[in-house]
């Protein structure tokens, strides 16, 4: 084993020896628990631009992952709050394309978890009412808090925010449609209907 006393250095290269050593140690351990990390990472590949079901019905809607934004949102023409044993609720309308491309519409209804106050691009601020909403990507069934917002003029009728990304997918910026919109054959709990 090397010491010390046996490498030829001067006093002030002695005295770093240690602090290097120490360093290098740290980056060694630093890689391997990256590595562990990745390893046990269980995020999905997807590109930036995925189809969706939105449940019930899986209904196919496209989907932009963006990583930019905070919350998911969904398209929804005539929003209404109402109360429903006590609770806030809201019945909205989804605009959608049969593969006729004849547009059909489902009215949904979901209770609030929430309001949230969103600044529009023009400075001026929108409240709006969030829902969680049970949805399938990648072959997997997923919940998220959607707000319910009129998105017609964007491309996408869903939008897929960072607070569900940061658990579930790992976004490719140069790639879209790396998965398939299919659900699980049994469903699972937590939406309300």
């Amino acid at each position: 084993m090397l010491t010390l006393q046996d490498v030829k250095l001067g006093p002030a290269r002695r005295k770093a020896w240690p602090a290097r050593i120490f360093a290098l140690l740290l980056v060694t351990a630093g890689s391997f628990a990256t590595a562990a990390q990745a390893d046990s990472d269980e995020r999905q590949r997807m590109g930036w631009v995925e189809k969706v079901l939105i449940e019930p019905g899986a209904i196919p809607l496209k989907a932009k992952l963006d990583t930019g934004a905070k919350t998911s949102s969904l398209h929804a023409k005539d929003i209404e709050i109402f109360k429903k044993d006590g609770d806030n609720w809201v019945r909205f309308r989804l605009e959608v394309e049969d593969t006729d491309g004849k547009d059909h519409d489902v009215v949904l209804e979901r209770r609030r978890v929430r309001r949230v106050r969103i600044k529009e691009h023009e400075g001026e601020y929108d409240r709006r009412p969030v829902v969680r909403m049970s949805f399938c990507i990648a072959g997997e069934r997923r919940s998220a808090q959607f707000t319910l917002a009129d998105r017609s003029r964007f491309i996408y009728p869903v939008l897929l925010g960072r607070r569900f990304l940061e658990d579930h997918a790992l976004v490719d910026a140069g790639a879209t449609f790396l998965t398939q919109a299919r659900c699980p054959s049994e469903p699972e709990g937590g939406s309300d209907s």
